[in-house]
């Protein structure tokens, strides 16, 4: 694969911005024609897809400060000099031609594209018909950018398969992939993950959880409980099971407590069968498979718990592996928690919300990862690069 000056790649993130600000107007409205056609009844796929100003002003930003950002590419990991003198460098280098699939949310068209065409990697782009006509605007944009500046448009490809058509394409691809990305839920990934050909990285579902331990301050609590479950439910970062240590002073009126600030924020309550005895008029939930749910919608899940190591027990067998938070003033649980919770992100006394590439200083992302090679957490530019080693010699032969 051809490498790029960083020059000509930052030259095109200026083009492109200019593009998208120039052409706002008619993205919109494709975007209209997407809204119009879309069943509103999934209310977390329909908020994914709406772009408006505010949204193509944060696709403007998010190119802003990828070009901002150094190139990933070359970057020296190691270097050292053998006794025989056999120079070994080990440098970054791109993956090559990555392949993300994605449903709703347009402006993944534009994020995944940016840290996948900086880190100099081709990318091939599969949105959901949902989206279809937002993504061929968007992909226009891209195309514009591209030969303004002299370069190819197969390096950002939107790709216009069927599922039939797309699983034949995962099994023999008509040009070479080096990794693919599939970004929604276990069907998704299943399917990905059953047909595919070469290396995937698992953008899992959310499924987050928050321990309420003991000592945990109340009214801090609430506040991030809050915050994480309504900030924006189609969020992976959403969350969706609180577990409460049933030892926590003045438990039931807190229980109910927060039973009354949930409703009033016409979140849906469900509970296990120690809490039903706490607010018997909630549902109670029998069937294991909602612990594994990431619901994505106003609904939360409280149960009880008897202390922190069944509280880490329970994340570890239900959570999606991405985010959870420990409430608590003890820093010696909070940090048991933070290294036995085996999720991308933890986090003691704060919402879960924060895992985001933007959030946690990475930029634009291409999605959050669950997966522990090569990288977990958001994949920003800098982990969207592998390594190559650089091996110099004088004549050298291994005896």
């Amino acid at each position: 694969m051809k490498l790029l000056s960083s020059d000509i790649k930052n030259k095109v993130l200026s083009t492109m911005m200019k593009i998208l600000d120039r052409e706002r107007d008619t993205i919109i409205k494709e975007n209209q024609l997407d809204l119009k056609a879309f069943d509103k009844e999934d209310q977390a796929l329909y908020d994914r897809l709406v772009v408006n100003e505010a949204k193509v002003n944060g696709m403007i930003q998010a190119i802003k400060e990828v070009q901002a950002q150094d190139d990933p590419v070359g970057q020296e990991i190691s270097n050292i000099t053998l006794d025989s003198g056999l120079n070994i460098i080990n440098k970054t280098a791109p993956f090559g031609t990555i392949m993300i699939i994605y449903e709703s949310r347009p402006d993944v068209t534009i994020e995944a594209a940016v840290v996948a065409f900086k880190a100099n990697n081709k990318i091939l782009l599969k949105g959901g018909k949902e989206a279809i006509n937002s993504n061929l605007i968007l992909e226009k944009c891209w195309h514009e950018a591209l030969l303004e500046n002299g370069l190819s448009r197969d390096w950002i490809k939107l790709l216009h398969l069927k599922r039939e058509e797309t699983q034949e394409f995962l099994k023999n691809p008509t040009e070479k992939l080096d990794l693919i990305v599939p970004r929604g839920g276990e069907r998704l990934i299943k399917f990905v993950k059953d047909n595919a050909s070469c290396a995937v990285l698992i953008s899992g579902r959310g499924n987050n959880f928050l321990y309420v331990a003991e000592d945990a301050d109340w009214k801090k609590t609430v506040k991030v409980i809050v915050n994480a479950k309504t900030d924006k439910i189609s969020g992976c970062n959403a969350l969706d099971k609180v577990l409460v240590d049933k030892n926590i002073p003045d438990y039931e009126a807190k229980i109910k407590e927060l039973q009354t600030i949930l409703e009033k924020l016409e979140v849906d309550i469900l509970v296990d069968e120690s809490l039903s005895k706490v607010l018997p008029e909630k549902t109670k939930t029998t069937d294991e498979n909602v612990w594994h749910e990431e619901f994505l919608a106003m609904k939360i899940l409280l149960g009880e718990v008897g202390d922190i190591t069944q509280a880490i027990d329970i994340i570890n067998k239900y959570s999606g592996g991405h985010s959870s938070t420990i409430m608590t003033e003890d820093k010696n649980n909070a940090t048991l928690f933070m290294e036995q919770v085996d999720n991308a992100a933890v986090y003691h006394n704060a919402s879960t919300r924060f895992t985001d590439g933007g959030q946690m200083g990475v930029g634009a992302e291409l999605a959050i990862s669950t997966d522990k090679l090569h990288h977990r957490g958001p994949l920003g530019l800098k982990q969207l690069v592998t390594n190559k080693y650089y091996v110099f010699g004088d004549g050298h032969i291994r005896e």
